[in-house]
C-alpha cells in the first residue's frame, strides 16, 4: 500500500512531496533519495542526463562527495495532476573551504504510484561567504564548518 502521496495532487499533497523530497535529500543518503524514483527514471541535471536508480545513486554519491556540508529548501512553484515545479536554493562548500549557493527550478513528473519518472533541473551557483548563508540547519546554528 503507498502511503505518501500520489497523483493527481492537491495544494496539501504537493506541499507535502515538496517537503519530502527536501527532507530526503538534507539526509545526503544517495540509497534513500533514489527511492524516491521510478527504477528507469529520466533525469536532466545541468549538463548531466541520468537515467535508473543506480544512475541516480551514482550520481548523488559523485555529487555529496564533492558538494560538502550541503543543506538544501526546497518550495513549490505550481502543480497540475502528475506534475509539480518547486524553486530551490541550497548552500555547500567545496574542499577548499568556498561556500556556493545554488539556485534553481525543478519539473518533475511522477508515476501513478508518486514516484518521480521525470526530473528537470536548471541550476546556478553563485559564491557566498560564510557569513552570507541562508539555509541553516532546522536548528538554526550555522554550524563551525
Amino acid at each position: 500500500m503507498t502511503t505518501h502521496p500520489t497523483p493527481p495532487f492537491t495544494l496539501d499533497t504537493a506541499l507535502a512531496k515538496v517537503q519530502a523530497a527536501e527532507d530526503a535529500w538534507n539526509t545526503r543518503d544517495p540509497q534513500r533519495v533514489a527511492l524516491a524514483y521510478t527504477p528507469d527514471t529520466e533525469w536532466r541535471n545541468r549538463g548531466e542526463h541520468v537515467v535508473g536508480r543506480a544512475a541516480v545513486v551514482d550520481f548523488l554519491t559523485r555529487k555529496w562527495a564533492r558538494e560538502l556540508d550541503y543543506r538544501l529548501r526546497k518550495n513549490l512553484w505550481a502543480f497540475s495532476g502528475n506534475r509539480i515545479a518547486v524553486r530551490f536554493q541550497y548552500e555547500w562548500h567545496d574542499a577548499q573551504g568556498q561556500w556556493w549557493r545554488s539556485y534553481g527550478n525543478e519539473l518533475w513528473e511522477f508515476d501513478d504510484d508518486g514516484l518521480m519518472a521525470r526530473r528537470e533541473a536548471s541550476i546556478n551557483d553563485v559564491a557566498v561567504s560564510r557569513s552570507e548563508l541562508r539555509v541553516t540547519p532546522a536548528d538554526g546554528e550555522v554550524p563551525a564548518w
